[in-house]
């Protein structure tokens, strides 16, 4: 996915869950993870860092 989607994604997901977007994203992520989906684990995981950058918050994303 290219930076500018995951940054599109973070912000439809501000939009929509308000403080709430790192963890909808997060549990996004554990679906992924739950079925298989490592690339989309690999998305979801960019997608709460673009959070966090544009809340000015640091998540700490583990790998």
């Amino acid at each position: 996915m290219e930076p500018i989607d995951l940054y599109r994604t973070a912000k439809l997901l501000i939009d929509q869950h308000g403080d709430d977007a790192a963890i909808e994203a997060a549990m996004k992520a554990d679906r992924c993870l739950d079925s298989g989906d490592l690339d989309g684990v690999s998305v979801w995981k960019g997608v709460i860092r673009a959070i966090g950058e544009l809340n000015g918050t640091a998540y700490r994303v583990l790998n």
